[in-house]
């Protein structure tokens, strides 16, 4: 062995793990056992590296695995650290940070020889420093230089692909559009990509992690614990409503991975569905002339009151009539609309004809625009409603509130208003909250076919 003091530590190191995974499987055998005997033979250091070097082609280091897709699955996976991968806007494997765990899939017989390769010197695993060709790891493993030279190739060899990069008929596969003509099926191969996805395994682990730090850590303890006590605590308290859990591989979750099996087989997923109104939480406008009578129901709402403080703030600095500030405006009516249909959608998820509640009395045409399931059954309030221009009067108030509401020291006058009330026409989003009815749609739609402008308007 060669006198290296940096490669005697590595050399340590390893013969530290193989003497503990000695003693753990010659623990309750006599040293007069020929079983005894066959064990201390398999953990002489030479031959058990040699067979660890030759037990390693059982696996693979993946950070994307095709196992999940489906057990049964037998296609390629692949080892694409974050360095490697595009860098881009949204979440994914490129996000991971440096000391992200790799996973291992492959025969479950032959772990003992990752978790070897997992061992750390100087905040570097062996395998890094196989991948690294380290000259140090060499000097610990062997003092033949040809010897330790293939010993770290088979080791490396970890993260490479076995064979060919291949799917299997267990897997899954999709088209992806890349062409302009989805149905130019005489050109299949131009227009579409045939994509085999895989499992972001290191990706999952990380987010599994996480979530359970946030859930069950004593930090977050702490913090749930002074929010309860309404206390100041220094870590945020997480929360991830309708969090599901996705079990893999069965009884034998190491089947699938290593990584898979150190979470039990348990994946989180985040729930991805639209919001569901709580009616009990939302109550009728009752007792009121108006949504919009300033500040009007409508603008106390946090997230209005706050967009509209944003905008006129803006506003009072006199920006110059240039592109930015003509997209950044629009940017707030956008946001605007979209906060006048949430409102309209609470409204809608109420019982219907709760407009005719005594205490109900808002104008005609806000009943009309708020309540209009009480159109089911209510024959007289139907015929109504179809017959009168109520949309027209539910932009013209909200065109007005909204002028009020930035008006102040600003000069808004009946520009600006018309201004308002054109883009509320515009937003065809939320004029489909505002009738459900084919015959106002379609006189609506060709309404707007003849509106101008917005800049026009101005």
């Amino acid at each position: 062995m060669a006198d290296n003091s940096r490669a005697a530590e590595i050399r340590s190191g390893i013969e530290a793990f193989l003497k503990e995974r000695f003693d753990t499987k010659a623990e309750k055998l006599a040293p007069d056992d020929p079983k005894y005997q066959a064990l201390v033979e398999q953990f002489q250091f030479d031959t058990w590296i040699n067979d660890a070097a030759r037990r390693v082609g059982q696996l693979q280091v993946v950070t994307h695995s095709l196992k999940p897709i489906h057990p049964d699955a037998k296609g390629s996976n692949l080892y694409a650290p974050p360095e490697s991968l595009n860098n881009h806007r949204l979440v994914g494997s490129h996000t991971l940070p440096a000391d992200f765990a790799g996973d291992v899939v492959g025969n479950a017989a032959a772990l003992d020889v990752y978790k070897f390769l997992k061992l750390q010197f100087e905040g570097k695993s062996l395998l890094e420093r196989a991948l690294e060709n380290d000259t140090e790891l060499a000097k610990a493993l062997s003092d033949n230089p040809e010897q330790a030279r293939a010993w770290i190739n088979a080791f490396a060899a970890i993260t490479e692909p076995r064979g060919e990069h291949a799917s299997h008929t267990r897997g899954k596969q999709l088209y992806w559009l890349v062409g302009d003509d989805a149905a130019d099926l005489e050109n299949d191969a131009d227009n579409f990509h045939l994509l085999a996805p895989l499992y972001a395994t290191s990706l999952a682990h990380r987010v599994f992690q996480t979530i359970n730090h946030d859930r069950f850590s004593e930090e977050a303890k702490e913090a749930r614990k002074a929010k309860r006590e309404d206390k100041y605590a220094e870590q945020t308290v997480h929360n991830y409503p309708d969090l599901a859990v996705q079990k893999m591989g069965g009884t034998k979750p190491q089947n699938i991975s290593q990584l898979n099996s150190e979470r039990g087989g348990n994946n989180y997923l985040l729930a991805s569905m639209p919001p569901s109104w709580n009616v009990r939480d939302i109550r009728p406008p009752l007792k009121v002339d108006s949504v919009f009578t300033h500040p009007g129901i409508f603008g106390r709402r946090r997230e209005v009151w706050t967009l509209v403080y944003d905008l006129k703030q803006f506003l009072e600095t006199n920006p110059s009539t240039t592109m930015h500030t003509r997209d950044l405006r629009d940017d707030f009516t956008a946001m605007l609309m979209d906060e006048l249909m949430l409102f309209a959608m609470q409204m809608h998820s109420l019982p219907a004809g709760w407009s005719k509640d005594e205490h109900c009395r808002l104008v005609q045409n806000e009943i009309f625009w708020l309540d209009p399931g009480r159109a089911e059954e209510d024959i007289g309030f139907r015929e109504a409603r179809n017959s009168n221009n109520w949309a027209d009067d539910v932009r013209h108030s909200f065109a007005k509130w909204l002028n009020d509401a930035l008006g102040g020291k600003l000069p808004f006058g009946d520009m600006e208003y018309r201004y308002w009330r054109t883009e509320l026409a515009k937003d065809t989003a939320h004029q489909a909250m505002l009738d459900r009815d084919r015959r106002w749609m379609e006189n609506l739609m060709e309404d707007l076919t003849n509106l101008p402008g917005g800049d026009d308007d101005e």
